[in-house]
């Protein structure tokens, strides 16, 4: 089985406004269609991949995806789909939005995109947030990493700051995105010395040497079992992201080191992520 933890819904051009939209070609080279259908979606997975689904809201940067459309999708297929609320609290009626998602629609996480949304998530003023996603199991989503928003602060995006987080909530399970690239070390660092902290490996394999490097640190530290797999769908898909994956671990090492484990590489990619967020 495959568990994709980091895959989104978005309904364009209702959900996505500039500079997101606009800005969005800078993801990886080229114009990325964001309208999320089902069935493309299921083409390129294999059949039996449960995946995490995600809107996002972020109004600084024209990203708003009602929690409702997010729950009737993952309802349409409850086989394969765990819907999750997301936040944005520089908003007024986040917290009317928490429960609501959480208690009526039934999401089992939380996404939050500090960068995009333009917040501190270590700032002490959220942690009633996360103190509700502790107490009520929903595992957090954070956006870590780079990005193609320009008026998304990069600062509000370093993996650092989920540290503190997890320090004042320390039952609090965690993915950071993206591996925190490319701040990657930084990253390791972080889930290495928290126990509920993750890091998924999504929209990473179109940057193949980053990648490498990324993963021998993570050999390198010991921290192979702190990762998920993620796809970051629409921007690529699940079938890429593991011929990606594979095709790292193919590269021979360098001359006086040892290569990527492919075994480790094939436990990433076949990692039930579900007990490990609570979500059995």
């Amino acid at each position: 089985m495959i568990v994709d933890v980091h895959s989104h819904l978005f309904t364009c051009p209702d959900d996505v406004g500039d500079p997101f939209a606009a800005e969005s070609a800078r993801a990886h080279g080229g114009h990325v269609d964001l309208s999320v259908r089902w069935a493309d979606y299921a083409a390129s997975a294999p059949q039996d991949t449960r995946t995490v689904v995600v809107g996002g809201k972020a109004r600084r940067s024209g990203l708003w995806v009602d929690d409702a459309a997010v729950a009737a999708y993952a309802a349409e297929h409850p086989d394969r789909l765990i819907g999750y609320l997301s936040l944005d609290p520089t908003q007024p009626g986040w917290r009317d939005e928490l429960e609501h998602g959480h208690q009526d629609l039934g999401l089992r996480g939380i996404k939050l995109m500090p960068m995009y949304a333009g917040f501190d998530p270590a700032a002490p003023e959220y942690d009633d947030l996360y103190a509700y996603a502790e107490r009520h199991g929903l595992p957090l989503l954070v956006h870590t990493g780079t990005t193609f928003v320009s008026a998304a602060p990069l600062r509000w995006a370093l993996p650092v700051h989920l540290d503190e987080v997890a320090i004042r909530h320390p039952e609090l399970r965690m993915v950071l995105a993206h591996l925190g690239h490319p701040f990657e070390g930084e990253c390791i660092a972080v889930i290495r010395k928290h126990r509920h902290v993750y890091a998924d490996v999504s929209a990473l394999h179109y940057r193949p040497f980053q990648l490498w490097h990324s993963l021998r640190l993570v050999q390198d530290y010991g921290v192979w079992p702190k990762l998920l797999f993620g796809s970051d769908y629409p921007f690529t898909t699940v079938d890429a992201s593991i011929d990606g994956l594979r095709a790292v671990g193919a590269v021979p090492g360098i001359p006086g080191l040892p290569p990527l484990d492919r075994d480790e590489i094939e436990r990433l990619i076949h990692r039930d992520a579900l007990p490990l967020l609570g979500l059995s």
